[in-house]
């Protein structure tokens, strides 16, 4: 049997996930009380088995390294406890439990020919046992251990952290004898950290100077002791290191204002920047004729990398949580800026958990939707079916949970333990009975379904499902009279209110054909009397149909309105909501808290997608971008370049009103314009002239 040639620690698939997120997602609070998540947690199984079979030429000498306790059998033999281990020739089956309570069991073994890695297999040992000839028995599943980039016996992968850059305030304004505005110039995050602290500070911070400056309503606050004085030693929330003192928990600012306690006295304010770092090679780049959204699409790249960390964020001051309706948009902007294929993968695993399903992603049911075209979305930016395979199980227990809540009509329909979400609305909607909007996302995740059975050689009836759902939509919602579709049926009767949600994702969706397409365009989305979308997280679905309606010019004066008019108001990352006829500090209130609004929100990003989408113009026609299609567009731009990252390396485009210019690397891919489809030479630069003497 083959083996590779470099250890690494595996895991059983997703405990990894699981564990980390439960750190991450514990890690809000509100004004220094911790704030979990309002879901189920899981955990990690705590007992795993790991095995392999091996045939070895000659002696060899392993050593192991293992997160947690463990015992090894050899050909079904128990060992005597021991950290290296000599295995004669000859054909051998390697099983190692490992018990872990704490954090995910997991195995590091090397040798010459003997390595851990993906091609070892797992079991958290359901109804198995093993017996004295090394024959499995019972209904355990063995699947693929997990692995990442765990390389080292020294680095397991509960030491994994991200990156820390250490940063200093740009400036600091005295504002009473005892307390002190600092001003890092723009948001960020990480660990605040104090020089030469003795004595007892209070420390607020603020994603504006108001909120910073508001002791009694700021929405993350820190108090640091040290000893000596009378405080009675380090506080607990405080680590101390060669005379620095620095906060354990990580926070969101631009602003912190300090106030000492009597004598207090400290010497330097710093903080450690907590990033993901990424390839500045292997990145999404956006340049235009226009500075304006030149600074947008810098703003939004900024904002994704701030809500980049070991998972995708929402907000990186309140919440703090991963959430699936969030996290798809995450993904797709990913794939135009960085394209952390990893991350993707730990989101989707982190969101879904473990069996048995008692309740919707995140309690949300568009959520849960979300959640499957999730995986199709990473399968045709990056062609990876093992990840397919992986969370086919778990795709299929979690279908099976939405199937058994429907109504009597085969409807999805909220429970009274679900939130039914759609967006933060600023007029009324209710969000009872059957919404058209919860069954056009529930048919696409049956199509989601069926895509993935058949990329998988799987039998199943999804195809019939979402072409079953599909029907009944179009017969229940849609409206001739105003070509439309309905919001919902409350209690049997068709309630007849017109918004933009359900009748936009009819389009992106695939559920409005050419035709109705078209009238949906006239009569819902370019209406002035159908109310607004006032959230980015909806304006990014909003201006994606415009963008596939070909209305570049106007979709780029969007951006300038909306997104820039939150650079107007002075954003340095982009907002979780914003209302253009609101001002002053009307800007960062939300939820009923004069801050409760998150000025860093991972859905204010999506102007890095559409740009690398619909202007660049690039997207797979093929999974991994075996094959791929390039439309640019320049709307009213006088001339764009950039380039969009795929597994294959960067595709560059340059366009003007004269040519196009595209370098790309593996793939074929073709240019469209002009209704004409053009091939692109790989590894060499294609020029189309817009004269009409076409390319050379």
């Amino acid at each position: 049997m083959a083996n590779s040639q470099k250890a690494t620690w595996i895991w059983y698939p997703g405990d990894f996930e699981i564990w980390l997120g439960n750190i991450f997602n514990n890690r809000r609070t509100e004004r220094g009380a911790m704030f979990p998540p309002f879901w189920k947690q899981d955990s990690h199984y705590v007992t795993v088995e790991f095995s392999k079979a091996f045939t070895l030429e000659q002696e060899e000498t392993i050593t192991i390294a293992c997160e947690g306790q463990y015992n090894f059998a050899l050909d079904g033999k128990l060992q005597f406890p021991a950290s290296t281990y000599r295995i004669p020739a000859g054909e051998h089956k390697l099983n190692l439990k490992v018990w872990n309570q704490a954090t995910p069991p997991a195995l590091y073994i090397e040798g010459s020919t003997i390595h851990t890695d993906s091609t070892w297999l797992a079991t958290y040992e359901d109804k198995l046992w093993i017996d004295e000839n090394g024959v499995a028995h019972g209904s355990g599943i063995y699947v693929p251990a997990a692995s990442w980039h765990f390389d080292s016996p020294d680095t397991p992968p509960s030491s994994y952290r991200l990156e820390r850059e250490e940063l200093c305030p740009i400036s600091s304004d005295v504002i009473a004898t005892n307390g002190t505005l600092y001003d890092f110039g723009k948001e960020t995050f990480g660990y605040l950290k104090i020089k030469g602290l003795h004595g007892t500070i209070h420390i607020y911070y603020g994603e504006s100077r108001e909120e910073a400056l508001d002791k009694e309503h700021c929405e993350t606050l820190d108090v640091l002791s040290t000893g000596g004085l009378s405080t009675g030693g380090l506080s607990p929330c405080a680590i101390q290191h060669r005379g620095t003192v620095s906060v354990c928990s990580s926070k969101a600012f631009r602003f912190v204002y300090i106030e000492k306690d009597g004598d207090a006295s400290y010497d330097e304010v710093l903080m450690d920047y907590e990033y993901t770092p990424y390839n500045p090679q292997h990145s999404g780049s956006f340049r235009c004729s226009d500075d304006e959204i030149n600074r947008i699409w810098d703003v939004a790249a900024y904002t994704m990398d701030l809500t980049t960390r070991e998972f995708f964020m929402d907000g990186i001051k309140r919440d703090r949580w991963t959430w699936s309706g969030d996290a798809i948009q995450s993904y797709l902007m990913n794939y135009y800026l960085r394209f952390d294929t990893e991350c993707v993968k730990r989101t989707i695993r982190q969101l879904r958990g473990k069996d048995p399903v008692t309740a919707h992603v995140n309690t949300i049911m568009d959520y849960t939707f979300y959640w499957f075209k999730s995986i199709l979305d990473y399968y045709q930016y990056t062609a990876d079916i093992d990840f397919v395979r992986e969370m086919w199980p778990r795709m299929v227990t979690l279908m099976d949970y939405v199937e058994g809540r429907l109504n009597a009509n085969g409807m999805a329909e909220g429970q009274p333990d679900d939130w039914i979400f759609v967006d933060w609305v600023d007029f009324p909607m209710h969000k009872r009975g059957t919404l058209c909007f919860e069954q056009i996302l529930l048919m696409k995740a049956m199509e989601t379904m069926a895509i993935c059975a058949k990329l998988l050689g799987i039998k199943n009836g999804y195809r019939v499902k979402s072409e079953e759902l599909r029907n009944k939509i179009k017969q229940t919602f849609w409206s001739y009279e105003q070509k439309a579709y309905y919001h919902a049926i409350e209690e049997g009767v068709m309630n007849k209110q017109i918004t933009k949600f359900p009748n936009m994702f009819a389009i992106l969706y695939g559920l409005a054909y050419e035709e109705e397409r078209r009238e949906i365009m006239q009569s819902v989305m370019l209406n002035p009397d159908i109310d607004p979308i006032t959230t980015p997280y909806m304006r990014f679905y909003e201006l994606e149909t415009l963008c596939i309606d070909g209305l570049h010019t106007q979709v780029l004066q969007e951006m300038r309105d909306y997104w820039g008019g939150m650079l107007r108001e002075g954003a340095t990352s982009f907002w979780e909501k914003y209302v253009p006829s609101e001002s002053g500090t009307q800007h960062l209130a939300m939820y009923g808290r004069p801050y409760g609004k998150s000025l860093c929100h991972a859905w204010g990003a999506s102007p890095v997608y559409l740009l690398g989408k619909y202007y660049l113009g690039v997207q797979p026609t093929k999974p991994g971008y075996e094959e791929y299609e390039v439309r640019p567009n320049l709307g009213d731009l006088e001339w764009l370049e950039g380039d969009v990252p795929t597994p294959h390396g960067l595709i560059h485009i340059e366009m003007n009103r004269e040519q196009i210019k595209i370098k790309a690397s593996d793939g074929q891919g073709w240019l469209v314009i002009d209704n004409q489809r053009l091939p692109i030479d790989s590894n060499k630069e294609t020029v189309y002239c817009m004269s009409g003497r076409g390319p050379r």
